[in-house]
């Protein structure tokens, strides 16, 4: 089933949001906590993974209370190496898009290289092409920019809730895009080069 699924990913998008407890990974104390993966296929949602994961490590206080995840509740969760199987196939063929991309895509290829598994996948940034698509916004984090455009998100600092909210940002973006009298004929990873100035 999960060669048949990435199969199905190709010329897809991972929209990917994790939950850790560091701010960068470290094997025995900043790890993934929480991890959804929403794949959509251009036009919408069509399948969503998600769950806790078992860090190996203790949750500290700061990202308890930012994402309601305690040490118990992770105990119960598979471990990295349990679902990485699933995440790999999931994403295999897929475009790897998240809000500050480079965080989240960086601790899931140090997840996959503390197994010895070297994870590599074209990404995008949603912050990035929010910037280019949606000028002169007073913040583009995640809650803040969602809530100014009218995309709720009950389940805030959890990765289902947020790779959600990303997907819904995403589909906004992709409208913008295709209404840009320049955009609108180039592919999205046009949008990512930094030599581009944002859209008016």
């Amino acid at each position: 089933m999960g060669l048949l699924f990435a199969e199905y990913c190709i010329a897809m998008f991972a929209i990917i949001d994790i939950e850790t407890c560091g701010g960068k990974f470290e094997f025995r104390k900043s790890r993934i906590i929480d991890l959804c993966i929403v794949i959509h296929d251009g036009l919408s949602i069509v399948h969503t993974y998600s769950t806790l994961i078992n860090p190996e490590c203790p949750i500290g206080f700061f990202y308890t209370k930012l994402s309601g995840i305690t040490n118990a509740m992770a105990a119960k969760a598979p471990k990295f190496h349990e679902v990485a199987k699933r995440i790999n196939e999931l994403t295999t063929g897929c475009i790897f898009i998240a809000h500050n991309v480079n965080f989240d895509y960086g601790f899931i290829k140090a997840e996959f290289a503390s197994l010895g598994y070297e994870y590599q996948r074209e990404t995008l940034c949603t912050v990035k092409l929010s910037r280019k698509l949606m000028p002169g916004r007073p913040s583009y984090s995640l809650g803040k920019l969602c809530d100014s455009i009218g995309i709720s998100n009950s389940a805030r600092h959890r990765a289902e809730g947020d790779a959600v909210a990303t997907a819904h940002l995403f589909n906004l973006l992709l409208k913008l895009k295709s209404e840009h009298p320049i955009y609108k004929n180039k592919g999205v990873n046009y949008l990512m080069s930094k030599r581009l100035k944002p859209a008016v």
